[in-house]
């Protein structure tokens, strides 16, 4: 659903040397906000458990995909967990 290009402009990219790397990241950042979100990302949700690919929702991906980028050990530089922006960005998504 987002385009390869799009993550590659967001994190600075502009050589195809990391693009199946990157794709794993997308692919995996927006498994992991279906999950934190317990929706499915489709192109026209129709169901409960189904969300659209909203700008915010792009947004969390996008951030997800840069973190994990810049990050590619479990810790980095003290850092622990996701950054604050994409759990602002999709608390209100979650399903209860």
């Amino acid at each position: 659903m987002i385009e390869l290009s799009l993550v590659k402009t967001h994190l600075r990219v502009d050589h195809d040397d990391e693009d199946a790397l990157i794709q794993g990241y997308l692919d995996a950042a927006q498994v992991h906000v279906e999950q934190h979100c317990d929706r499915v990302i489709v192109e026209t949700p129709l169901l409960p458990e189904e969300m659209g690919l909203t700008k915010d929702v792009q947004q969390a991906i996008l951030l997800l995909v840069g973190h994990w980028y810049a990050n590619r050990e479990a810790v980095a530089s003290g850092l622990t967990e996701v950054p604050l922006a994409v759990g602002r960005l999709l608390w209100y998504r979650k399903r209860f």
